[in-house]
């Protein structure tokens, strides 16, 4: 198996972190990997925030917390034993958003491509992260916090912008094994 694919299939979203922190130079190259993703028209529509700061990531939490609480109540009929694991670890963790990752990384997009471009700057960030022995996560919830007027100040969040991620980064706590993958649906033509 070469390079990319083992880290594409070995990869785990990762939701429990060591306390160690991340070095910058490490933070740097996988944003650096990040902006070396395609994107359309080779816009590079995305810019990043990086949120190492305990206070913040308090604020963060704060913001983002009851949108997650509200999001989740839409499953609770249609998909209820994912509602009830959810609603464990949102009533058990400490920080059942971010999961008291070390780095909180933002990526921020704006314009016409970046619907179509930032997704592609967060696979390559969580990709780089793997090779260099630090787990990743892509956190829906963790990018809802828009409302707050200050973690749009802390983020320097303009009215066109919209939030692509937020992908955690952190040495791994425990690394899950390969979950049970379905096989892709191909129609050859």
């Amino acid at each position: 198996m070469n390079t990319v694919s083992e880290a594409i299939n070995k990869r785990r979203s990762i939701r429990s972190y060591q306390s160690k922190p991340v070095s910058r130079d490490i933070v740097e190259a996988i944003i650096n990997d990040g902006n070396e993703a395609l994107s359309a028209m080779n816009s590079k529509p995305w810019r990043f925030v990086v949120v190492e700061n305990e206070e913040v990531k308090k604020k963060l939490l704060r913001a983002s917390l009851p949108h997650a609480k509200k999001i989740l109540e839409t499953v609770k009929e249609s998909d209820p034993a994912r509602y009830e694991a959810i609603t464990k670890r949102l009533n058990e963790l400490p920080d059942p958003v971010y999961y008291s990752a070390p780095v909180i990384v933002f990526v921020i997009g704006t314009g016409r491509y970046a619907s179509h471009s930032c997704p592609l700057a967060c696979e390559n960030m969580m990709l780089a992260a793997y090779s260099m022995g630090i787990g990743s996560c892509w956190v829906g919830f963790g990018s809802m916090v828009t409302a707050d007027d200050e973690v749009k100040r802390i983020l320097e969040l303009k009215e066109e912008e919209m939030i692509f991620g937020p992908i955690l980064l952190g040495y791994a706590e425990i690394y899950h094994e390969r979950p049970i993958k379905r096989e892709p649906l191909v129609k050859w033509v």
